[in-house]
């Protein structure tokens, strides 16, 4: 079992779901910048962005178990290739380059057949004239507390010192994926060609030279913010310690995650009955704190 190092400081991030527009501009840009065409990558995505109400991904992701139970690590089940979904692939060089005209159609070739990183996008919950969703990106949550680390048998797994960002040595990690199991978020994925495990390293290469991670700096909404948790200038910790209007994802969970969210307030309902919880039908005019607030991070 891996040892939990204790980090001197904390980056955290905070997303406002209130300026969150589904766009998936972050994920995109991990996308490209980290595993585009890396093999064994096509299925990855390490920032992911679901409608809520959803299923998420790897499809049902919140019953799998995971983290700890009582202080106790918990490991929880293993998601299959086909709830994580996606890498997909099209028949492109026949459509673009092919030179048949319209008699042939873009149809997919391979991967997932019945899931996606965002499969039932806009879909969300409620019913007419008060349907609803919102959107929550996610991605790891370099957590205070990783279980990941705990449950790694190879060591492969630490988190560091000088930022409290969890990161893996690929050259210790055996592919136990015990590592997937102990995430209670599954914000960790396996590359079979290589036999390792894989999951967001925080851009740390941007981070030490002074750039926002591309989730932050493309985000065209400015709704992604990061920071120090120690540093009252920052807007993480405005937002999460000063007005503590930003919440962390699942805290019963248990190894305290350092990406946090300032929740969605819907507008006014129409009148007519609401099924939707109370807070989404909640009236307000009230523009969301992080929305008030610019950060050098998010430049």
């Amino acid at each position: 079992m891996g040892t939990i190092t204790e980090s001197k400081r904390q980056l955290a991030w905070v997303f406002d779901l209130n300026k969150c527009i589904g766009c998936q501009t972050c994920s995109v840009a991990c996308k490209v910048l980290w595993n585009q065409d890396d093999p064994g990558c096509e299925a990855m995505w390490w920032m992911t962005v679901n409608t809520q109400p959803g299923r998420g991904t790897p499809r049902d992701w919140e019953g799998m178990g995971g983290g700890y139970d009582d202080g106790g690590l918990r490991l929880g089940k293993l998601p299959s290739d086909e709830e994580v979904g996606g890498g997909w692939t099209f028949n492109y060089d026949e459509v673009l380059r092919g030179g048949h005209g319209r008699s042939v159609h873009l149809h997919k070739t391979g991967g997932s057949q019945s899931w996606g990183m965002n499969w039932d996008e806009d879909e969300g919950g409620g019913e007419f004239p008060n349907a609803y969703f919102f959107y929550l990106p996610r991605l790891c949550n370099h957590c205070t507390r990783p279980a990941c680390v705990e449950a790694c048998p190879n060591d492969a797994l630490f988190k560091r010192e000088e930022d409290g960002l969890v990161l893996r040595d690929e050259s210790r990690c055996q592919g136990a994926q015990q590592c997937r199991r102990a995430c209670p978020y599954k914000k960790i994925y396996f590359n079979r060609m290589r036999n390792v495990s894989q999951h967001c390293i925080g851009c740390f290469p941007r981070i030490e030279q002074g750039v926002a991670p591309a989730c932050v700096r493309q985000c065209p909404g400015r709704a992604a913010f990061l920071g120090f948790l120690d540093d009252e200038q920052s807007i993480p910790w405005r937002l999460v310690r000063k007005w503590k209007v930003a919440l962390p994802l699942h805290p019963e969970f248990g190894t305290h995650p350092n990406v946090y969210y300032v929740p969605p307030i819907s507008s006014r309902s129409s009148g007519a009955r609401c099924t939707a919880p109370s807070t989404s039908c909640a009236p307000s005019s009230r523009r969301s704190a992080a929305a008030r607030s610019r950060s050098s991070w998010t430049r």
